[in-house]
């Protein structure tokens, strides 16, 4: 019997693929790129075994296309284009651009293509990976141990709600799409965590959910699209500010919160100067301390003369509610903050969650590469240019850190 289709939606992922695929049919449609699959960590079993299922699942991805209903909710979004709705109208994954194929125990999966063409997969395989990996396991057992570990955050989260209130709220969402157990599990809790604790549950980067379930979907840029610059023309050591100043032309005011972490925290901010800071409505953490972080934003905003109770900071990284909550202790009285949190609400069933990535290696030829502020997300697979970067950007290795 064939499995049941993983993706039965192409809303069914992170609202950032929309906001980034935009401004890339805009300004940039010919632009190809190579976006690849890799696995952080040790699987139960190994992923190659999935290899069948995962082509399976890609076959049906490619025949799904945008439903009006989902085109009308797109549309309904200020910031999404008209133009960009009729392209999505017309739009097909093809499957000619992705291959998914065994090595001994490796699992390798490659999009291969035009940009606007295969950056949607990213999310979409993410998914079914995991699911189809979760579905070994007892299910029922899963789900029972997940509802008792989201019953224990909502009692966690109530009790915080007697803690004498701080100038800022406490809000945070959902970012668990990418690693989920499974669809239907990733619906329960958002649908839980929005009735249960409505003042603090905010939204998720799920447009499908978002939309069903009557919720703020959440998401501006991710790492993707800074590392596309690095390919595009433009000398490198000015990347970052082309890929800011084409955001800031192509949204005008919406989705304001910049990833600040492509070739770390201070390199962004030496690009992040007074016109930026003023036309950004904030900053977004997604690797390295992130309590270091925040005080570099705060101070680099108080540089600036800018009040930072008029900036928000969004915290990403790999995020649980007692660290969301004890950042918001940390920052609370002095800016206002958005705590997204994926993994461990979406995949907190007393099983080990995989800890995958899908990341673009390549855009128009050129390697690209991205720098992050904590040593084992740094993501290149050409060491001449990932050198290259290090020094145009004064970034220094670990090796040279701790020499």
């Amino acid at each position: 019997m064939p499995l049941s289709p993983v993706i039965q939606s192409l809303l069914d992922t992170d609202l950032y693929k929309f906001t980034m695929w935009q401004p890339m049919l805009h300004r940039h449609p010919q632009a190809q790129a190579v976006y690849r699959f890799v696995l952080r960590n040790q699987p139960e079993y190994p992923l190659a075994e999935l290899v069948d299922a995962v082509n399976a699942q890609l076959d049906h991805l490619c025949g799904l296309c945008f439903r009006r209903d989902e085109l009308d909710f797109l549309a309904s979004l200020r910031f999404i284009k008209p133009d960009f709705v009729d392209f999505l109208r017309i739009f097909r994954f093809q499957r000619d651009f992705i291959a998914a194929r065994a090595e001994g125990d490796t699992l390798h999966i490659e999009a291969r293509g035009p940009q606007v063409h295969v950056m949607g997969f990213e999310i979409f395989v993410l998914a079914i990976v995991n699911e189809l990996y979760f579905r070994r396991f007892d299910q029922e057992a899963a789900r029972e141990e997940g509802r008792r570990r989201l019953d224990a955050k909502i009692a966690q989260l109530r009790a915080f709600a007697q803690e004498p209130p701080l100038a800022h709220p406490f809000e945070f969402f959902d970012f668990g799409v990418r690693r989920r157990f499974g669809r239907d599990w990733q619906r329960e809790v958002v649908a839980t965590l929005a009735r249960e604790l409505p003042d603090f549950f905010k939204g998720t980067s799920n447009v499908l959910l978002a939309r069903d379930l009557g919720l703020v979907p959440i998401g501006t840029m991710g790492h993707e699209y800074l590392q596309t610059f690095q390919a595009l023309g433009v000398r490198l050591r000015d990347f970052q500010r082309a890929a800011l100043e084409e955001w800031v032309q192509e949204y005008r005011g919406d989705l304001g919160i910049a990833l600040t972490d492509t070739v770390g925290m201070d390199a962004f901010l030496a690009d992040f100067d007074l016109y930026f800071a003023k036309l950004f409505e904030g900053l977004r953490h997604d690797s390295g301390d992130p309590f270091a972080w925040g005080e570099k934003a705060l101070a680099h905003y108080a540089g600036l003369r800018i009040n930072a109770h008029d900036k928000r900071l969004v915290f990403s990284d790999s995020l649980d509610v007692p660290k969301a909550l004890a950042l918001y202790r940390h920052f609370g009285d002095r800016v206002d903050m958005g705590f997204g949190i994926g993994t461990n609400l979406t995949n907190d069933v007393g099983l080990k969650p995989l800890n995958i990535v899908m990341k673009l290696v390549e855009a128009n030829g050129q390697p690209v590469a991205k720098l992050s502020d904590a040593p084992g997300k740094t993501l290149a697979t050409d060491a001449t240019f990932l050198a290259y970067l290090r020094q145009v950007f004064g970034v220094a290795s670990q090796a040279q850190r701790t020499a």
